[in-house]
């Protein structure tokens, strides 16, 4: 159920929280042509990892609206991208969790869960969401689950606003999607998933790409979630680069979209241009969690493309060890570091190690289409 949190969670998190941001105490802010273009400019900073300038940016709304929840939200999020990826030993981790908490707080507080219920439940739901996607993505379960229990409610609610903001397609589109996709993949969880109500997959997809479309500021979120949908669920790996080339073209600095470009490359064989996007980085890219993902994209090209397999397994030795540091943040290309090195021994005739590291390997993948066996 873990992986079905991890992309649920981030619907409700990143950037759906902007717009409540562009929502002041008296909510005419909306309404405010000039206002909103500076926050999506912002938020355009801000994932393109211009984190300096978005910051600016988000203080001069704070002085505008003062003790708003979503100030909150907004270093929350900031600081997310700031120390991507965000970890329990990240020394930001506190200061990162207490915003989130703090915005849920004043969410509560009557004047704007009562007065404001459409920015409250956004601003709500999105701090909640932050948390949940930094609590599962490093295994953190004993607090993923109270916490995903009491957010189940507010997420149920969001059906009823996608009339006044299309960005709430976004969190619509995954609910639907997810509620009928994962038990599909995971038949394990059937029984629990018939404790909710019905889901729509076709529904759901065609309310991401509304989202993607047409939201003002859920439009990288959608695209993203849209790119992993497409390459783990559908494996419909040329509808995914679709996604996430538009995804590295608007934000052409921020790693993590750039890796799953890169990897929908890999998948369908358009080894040439992955490498020269791997190549343009040199040895560093500036971002330690990315630069482990490169080795191991490098020994699938030296793997795959060069057959220059002594070197793809250094390039996978190298790319375990790099991202060790991330704990289960880490897991899926640690798995096709593994699952190549699986295949490598197999070219070798050292059996032994190809049933070693296929193992590690099947162990840490969430996908089994998505090896790089083929």
């Amino acid at each position: 159920m873990g992986n079905v949190l991890k992309r649920c969670t981030v619907i409700f998190s990143l950037l759906t929280g902007i717009l409540i941001s562009i929502s002041p105490l008296n909510s005419q802010m909306l309404h405010d042509s000039l206002t909103v273009k500076k926050i999506r400019m912002g938020v355009d900073l801000m994932y393109n990892m211009e984190l300096v300038k978005a910051s600016e940016i988000f203080k001069d709304v704070e002085k505008l609206y003062p003790g708003h929840p979503a100030n909150y939200l907004l270093k929350g999020i900031n600081s997310y991208w700031k120390n991507y990826p965000m970890l329990p030993t990240s020394p930001a981790r506190e200061s990162f969790e207490n915003d989130l908490k703090e915005c849920i707080d004043r969410c509560s507080e009557k004047q704007y869960s009562e007065k404001y219920e459409a920015e409250s439940l956004l601003s709500n739901v999105c701090a909640r969401g932050l948390l949940l996607l930094f609590y599962n993505d490093n295994d953190l379960s004993m607090k993923v689950i109270p916490l995903a229990t009491s957010t189940f409610k507010y997420i149920m609610r969001s059906f009823d606003y996608t009339s006044s903001f299309t960005d709430f397609y976004y969190m619509t589109g995954v609910y639907n999607y997810y509620r009928e996709a994962y038990p599909k993949k995971n038949p394990v969880y059937k029984p629990l998933a018939s404790l909710f109500p019905p889901g729509d997959i076709v529904r759901g997809l065609t309310e991401l790409v509304k989202a993607a479309e047409l939201s003002i500021f859920l439009k990288a979120e959608s695209y993203s979630l849209l790119t992993y949908i497409y390459t783990g669920f559908e494996n419909d790996f040329m509808k995914a680069l679709l996604y996430s080339r538009t995804l590295t073209e608007k934000y052409p600095a921020n790693p993590y979209f750039k890796a799953l470009h890169i990897k929908n490359l890999l998948l369908i064989k358009e080894y040439d241009k992955a490498e020269s996007i791997t190549r343009s980085y040199g040895k560093e890219s500036g971002n330690t969690f990315f630069d482990a993902q490169l080795l191991i994209f490098n020994g699938i090209l030296q793997e795959k493309k060069y057959r220059n397999y002594d070197l793809a397994q250094k390039y996978y030795e190298d790319g375990i060890n790099a991202i060790t540091f991330a704990g289960d943040y880490g897991n899926e290309y640690a798995a096709y570091a593994y699952l190549g090195l699986s295949r490598i021994c197999d070219i070798k005739g050292d059996k032994t190690g190809k049933k070693t590291y296929r193992k590690k390997g099947t162990d840490l993948i969430e996908f089994r289409k998505v090896t790089f066996d083929q």
